[in-house]
């Protein structure tokens, strides 16, 4: 009789921060029953995937094994764990299943993209249950910096598994789920077999602070100034949001909202329930005629995204609305580590203008929505694990928290994406590598990282570009010179116009050319490709990459 055994796969999210993706099975090797835990993004840069859209976690592996998944679960409403549900749903065709305002999310994703909303179910937190196939599972409601974040408690007939998913220790979150430790200890009585745990903040030494203190410093940052303000933040952060609108309501002034995602995320709020009491809002062009004192604006862009409303307000008018001198600018959030340029962009635009900006440099506007050091400590002693698999976060996180783990007497492992684990024993132990990676949304279509087409294109934008023509008869004879376009190359090189000096080079080359050659297409385009790459080197000091397009006329 075979063996069954727990297995646990990260396909995303452990190594890095973005693009959650956790599987979990049981049953005999190689047959497991699965479920699938966040459908998450991450998002592309202009230095490594220049044109993509959005990036996901290559699902291969488990649409190979799709006839084994039982399920999908997400978490919370983040793009991170939410954003690929509508893209992936085809790969894999399984329920989904969230809680309400995660489901709002997930089912405009899935409409988008033409997926079955009949297949996502709505349900309670704990102790609501789920049976599918060998496990039973239960949304834990958690504190976050959106609403309605979950862990998931997944029981199996070899014991309890408590995956946190996103998570802080807030006992005033403003809005949402407060942090229960009684609900907790409930959760860990009859034995915890496995704690999978967010790793975000693994190195801040300090507890975890409150949504709740941010308030009175908003507020009185906002009574303080003159002129218009804008805020920015997470647009997901609803807590923050009504923060930052109450604040300003409290001030005399009226609330615009700028942004389709602000706008989104506080209708989805009032949709499910979960955001009561909302400041009424103002439309962008009634804002136009009011005067400046009387306004607070919410917008978009607090990662300098350059699409977003911030951004665009700093280039200049947005929806007929224009920051001036003596105007604020409050950023309520963290700077994600990659974003730094892109929001001191933004910065010098504003500073140029005159507009004074408040950032969260002395921590008094922003507080992190995920559990710091002491307060991982305070969860590891509440569930009293077997075994701590540190996830969410990249590898330097999940080696500290591992660390954390075997100091405390806790059986702690680093499982990276494709580390698939057997939780069965007293231990985990790696039993098998399973090959992952990064799939691009490049305009409509899904593309493989190993696929070369980003890789060509960033060698175009390195290295310009030329297009080599050649016309040959039908006796294998050159009709012509070859004639040269450049693409992102200078016009002059050492001394003359580059086109003039590529195509001498490539009239050299083919006149030496012997018909044997000639009559080669494959050997033309090597012959013509190299000279121009040694022509380019020798005159710009780059090597162009280069298209040769050979053209042979018959009678």
């Amino acid at each position: 009789m075979a063996t069954n055994r727990l297995i646990y796969l990260p396909l995303g999210g452990a190594g890095e921060i973005g693009m959650n993706a956790y599987v979990y099975g049981y049953g005999p090797k190689g047959k497991e029953r699965l479920i699938l835990v966040d459908m998450g993004v991450t998002f592309p840069d202009m230095e490594t995937t220049p044109g993509v859209d959005l990036i996901f976690p290559d699902m291969t592996w488990l649409e190979d094994n799709k006839d084994r998944l039982e399920a999908i679960f997400i978490t919370h409403a983040h793009e991170d764990h939410v954003g690929g549900v509508g893209h992936l749903w085809h790969r894999l065709q399984a329920p989904v299943f969230a809680r309400p305002f995660t489901a709002n999310h997930a089912e405009r994703k899935m409409q988008e993209q033409g997926a079955p909303t009949e297949e996502l179910n709505v349900v309670g937190a704990y102790p609501v249950k789920v049976e599918v196939g060998p496990f039973t599972v239960s949304f834990l409601p958690v504190s976050h910096s959106i609403p309605e974040s979950a862990g998931l408690i997944i029981d199996s007939p070899d014991g309890r598994i408590v995956h946190t998913g996103d998570f802080k220790l807030d006992e005033t979150p403003v809005l949402g789920d407060a942090f229960d430790p009684e609900l907790w200890a409930e959760v860990a009585k009859d034995g915890v077999k496995a704690l999978v745990c967010d790793s975000t903040n693994v190195f801040s030494p300090e507890p975890g602070r409150s949504e709740a203190t941010v308030g009175p410093e908003i507020e009185k940052l906002i009574r303080a100034q003159d002129g218009m303000i804008v805020a920015t933040t997470f647009a997901s952060n609803i807590a923050r949001l009504k923060t930052i609108a109450v604040a300003g309501q409290k001030a005399g002034r009226s609330i615009v909202l700028l942004g389709r995602a602000m706008r989104r995320m506080v209708e989805a709020g009032q949709q499910t329930g979960i955001l009561k009491d909302f400041p009424t809002v103002i439309p962008p062009e009634d804002a136009r005629e009011m005067p400046r004192d009387n306004l607070l604006i919410l917008a978009t862009g607090s990662q300098g995204e350059r699409r977003a409303a911030t951004a665009q307000l700093s280039r200049g008018k947005f929806l007929g609305i224009e920051m001036k001198e003596g105007d604020t600018l409050l950023f309520s959030s963290k700077t994600i580590p990659g974003n730094e340029r892109g929001v001191i962009r933004i910065l010098n635009q504003f500073s140029e203008k005159g507009i004074d900006i408040v950032d969260d440099a002395g921590g008094k506007y922003h507080v992190s929505g995920h559990a710091n050091r002491p307060d991982l400590e305070r969860v590891h002693e509440i569930m009293k694990p077997d075994m701590l698999i540190p996830m969410h976060g990249e590898h330097r996180h999940l080696r500290e928290h591992a660390k954390l783990g075997t100091a405390k007497g806790i059986n702690s492992i680093v499982a990276v994406n494709g580390m698939m684990l057997s939780l069965s024993g007293d231990r985990p132990e790696v039993v098998d590598y399973i090959e992952t990676g990064r799939v691009y949304l490049d305009g409509r279509k899904q593309i493989g990282a190993m696929d070369g087409v980003v890789r060509d294109r960033i060698r175009m934008a390195l290295n310009g570009h030329v297009i080599v023509t050649m016309l040959i008869d039908e006796d294998n004879e050159a009709l012509g010179d070859p004639w040269v376009e450049t693409m992102g190359l200078p016009n002059v090189g050492r001394t003359q116009p580059l086109v003039e000096a590529l195509e001498e080079e490539l009239a050299t080359v083919v006149g030496r050319m012997k018909r044997k050659t000639l009559s080669d297409d494959n050997a033309v385009e090597e012959a013509l490709r190299r000279a121009v790459r040694k022509a380019t080197q020798d005159e710009i000091g780059k090597k162009a990459e280069a298209t040769v397009i050979v053209s042979r006329l018959t009678a």
